[in-house]
C-alpha cells in the first residue's frame, strides 16, 4: 500500500529548507575537502596509516557532496526513477558507510597505536591500511550496485520511500553500515580515553598535549553519534513502521524525520576534516606522553650516551696508548 505524499506546502518548505542548508555543506565541504586532500597528497613527504586513511575519507566525502545537488533537484522535480536516480543512489549509498568504516578503521588504528605500541609495527603500516581501504571500497559498491534502495518495482520517485512494503536492505544496511561500526569506535574511544587518562605526574605541556588528544577523541565520537545515529534509528523506525503494517501518517512522520535526519548526517562532509585533520600531530603529541614510548625513548637516549660515551674513552686510550684490557 503507498502512502499519499504530504500536501503541497509542507513539501515545498522542505524543498527549500533542504536547498538553505545543502548549500553551505557544498561550498563549505568542497573548500574544506580540497584543501585536505592538496595537504594530505602533496604536502606531506611521508606516508603513514593516518595519510592514507584520510586521503580515502576525502574521496568518499568529495563524492557524497557531488551527489547533494541532485537530490535537491530530485526533490523539488519529484525525478522518477531512471538511470540517472540509479547512479546517483549508488554514489550516495556507497560514500557514507565507506566513510563510516574509515572513521572506525581510524579509531581501530589509533586504538592499536596507543593501547600496544611495541606491537603496533606489526598491525600497522600504510600498505595495510591501502588494502583494508580498497577492500572496503570493493564490498560495499558491489553491495550498493546489487542492492538499490529505490527501485522502480516499489517505488516511483527517486530518494522517496511511500510503499508500504519493508525493505530487507535497509535492516542489513543499518546494522552492518552503522551500529556494528558505532560499537567498534566506541570501544575503541573508550579505551583510548583510559590509557591517555593514566599518565601521572605530567608537566603543564604534557597535560596540555593530553588534554587535547582526549578532547579529540571525544569530539570524534560526538560528532559521528551526532550526525549517523538518528539517520540511521529513522531508517530502523521506518523499517519496523512497514513490517508492522502502521498507518500512513506514522510513516509519513517517520521519513520527514528521517529527511531532516539525512540533512545532519551530511554535515559529516565538513566535519570530517576538522575532526581528522588534528589527528596525526595531536596523538603523536600525546602517545609519546605514555609510558611505553618514554621507556622506548629512555632506552634509545641511553644506547646514544652509551654509545657516545665509548667512543670517547676509545680516543682517549688510543692517544694515550693504554691497553683497553687493562683499564
Amino acid at each position: 500500500m503507498n502512502c499519499s505524499s504530504m500536501n503541497v506546502t509542507m513539501h515545498e518548505n522542505l524543498n527549500l529548507l533542504q536547498l538553505i542548508i545543502y548549500i553551505p555543506i557544498v561550498f563549505f565541504g568542497v573548500i574544506f575537502n580540497v584543501i585536505a586532500f592538496l595537504v594530505f597528497c602533496c604536502k606531506l613527504k611521508k606516508w603513514t596509516e593516518t595519510r592514507v586513511y584520510m586521503i580515502n575519507l576525502v574521496i568518499a566525502d568529495c563524492f557524497l557532496l557531488f551527489t547533494l545537488p541532485f537530490i535537491v533537484h530530485f526533490h523539488r522535480t519529484e525525478h522518477p526513477i531512471d538511470e540517472l536516480c540509479y547512479v546517483i543512489q549508488t554514489i550516495y549509498f556507497t560514500n557514507m558507510p565507506v566513510s563510516i568504516y574509515i572513521i572506525t578503521l581510524i579509531a581501530v588504528d589509533r586504538f592499536i597505536a596507543i593501547k600496544y605500541p611495541l606491537k603496533a609495527k606489526s598491525f600497522r603500516s600504510p600498505l595495510k591500511a591501502a588494502v583494508s581501504c580498497g577492500f572496503l571500497w570493493i564490498i560495499i559498491i558491489i553491495y550498493a550496485y546489487f542492492n538499490p534502495r529505490f527501485s522502480e518495482e516499489k517505488e516511483k520517485k527517486c530518494f522517496q520511500k511511500t510503499s508500504g512494503e519493508p525493505a530487507v536492505t535497509t535492516l542489513v544496511s543499518g546494522i552492518w553500515g552503522f551500529f556494528i561500526p558505532l560499537i567498534i569506535l566506541t570501544f575503541c574511544s573508550v579505551q583510548v580515553i583510559q590509557c591517555l587518562k593514566m599518565k601521572k605526574n605530567m608537566s603543564p605541556p604534557e597535560e596540555t598535549s593530553i588534554q587535547k588528544a582526549l578532547w579529540i577523541v571525544s569530539m570524534n565520537l560526538s560528532v559521528f553519534i551526532i550526525c549517523f545515529l538518528p539517520f540511521n534509528v529513522g531508517l530502523l523506525v521506518r523499517y519496523a513502521m512497514d513490517a508492522a503494517g502502521a498507518a500512513c501518517s506514522l510513516r509519513q512522520n517517520a521519513s520527514l524525520f528521517i529527511r531532516v535526519a539525512a540533512w545532519v548526517a551530511n554535515c559529516n562532509c565538513c566535519l570530517d576534516t576538522l575532526c581528522y585533520y588534528f589527528v596525526a600531530k595531536e596523538f603523536q603529541e600525546a602517545s609519546s606522553l605514555l609510558p611505553p614510548f618514554k621507556s622506548l625513548k629512555s632506552r634509545s637516549n641511553q644506547s646514544q650516551t652509551i654509545t657516545t660515551n665509548a667512543l670517547s674513552d676509545h680516543r682517549k686510550m688510543h692517544d694515550t696508548g693504554a691497553d683497553p684490557q687493562l683499564i
